[in-house]
């Protein structure tokens, strides 16, 4: 199924929609539909680039006629590492891909073998890998905590299963499973076995 484009404008914006601007594919990160007392009404954009990451801010006329891009999305598991690479299998057709670290930047510290991610494609060409907002994930590495140290504040620094380094409360131990905020990079809770 092809990407399609198809006309809309400002009332149609929510994150995560991806537009044709520039000759490059878009995606709005945040937006801010704003009426000033004087003057016409606009929206205020943070719009993140799909090839480069790079983040703009964008404004817009209340209105303003967009290109937006129908992305098609499949689940897929995330298999393994190989060398620069990292191969995916299609849930449904068991057709496996390969996607370099472009195209995983920001989630490949999260990713852990058997992690069910979606994938975004404009055409055949995958554009972007989802994974889930929340994922428990083990403590490999961290200091000894301290036995009932409850004390809200105070942190340490744990090393995931996956190689990155998050904050965690002190009373979290090594080969404890905690869940993560993904998007914020966060510790949320210990999750009891």
């Amino acid at each position: 199924m092809k990407g399609c484009m198809l006309m809309a404008d400002t009332s149609n914006f929510k994150n995560g929609l991806i537009m044709n601007r520039k000759n490059a594919l878009w995606k709005i990160v945040e937006f801010l539909h704003v009426k000033p007392g004087k003057g016409p009404a606009f929206v205020r954009t943070k719009l993140k680039n799909i090839k480069t990451g790079r983040v703009v801010d964008e404004t817009f006329r209340a209105g303003e006629k967009i290109q937006e891009v129908r992305i098609e999305a499949r689940n897929y598991n995330y298999l393994y590492k190989d060398g620069e690479n990292y191969v995916f299998m299609d849930n449904e057709t068991f057709e496996q891909i390969e996607l370099t670290h472009k195209h995983t930047k920001g989630v490949n510290e999260f990713l852990i073998e058997n992690t069910t991610v979606t994938i975004a494609f404009n055409d055949t060409e995958p554009i972007e890998v989802r994974i889930p907002q929340h994922m428990n994930l083990k403590i490999v590495e961290t200091d000894p905590g301290e036995k009932g140290n409850t004390a809200q504040g105070g942190t340490k620094p744990a090393t995931l299963e996956t190689g990155t380094i998050i904050q965690v409360p002190l009373f979290v131990q090594i080969g404890e499973i905690v869940r993560i905020d993904t998007k914020d990079k966060k510790y949320i809770e210990r999750i009891k076995s």
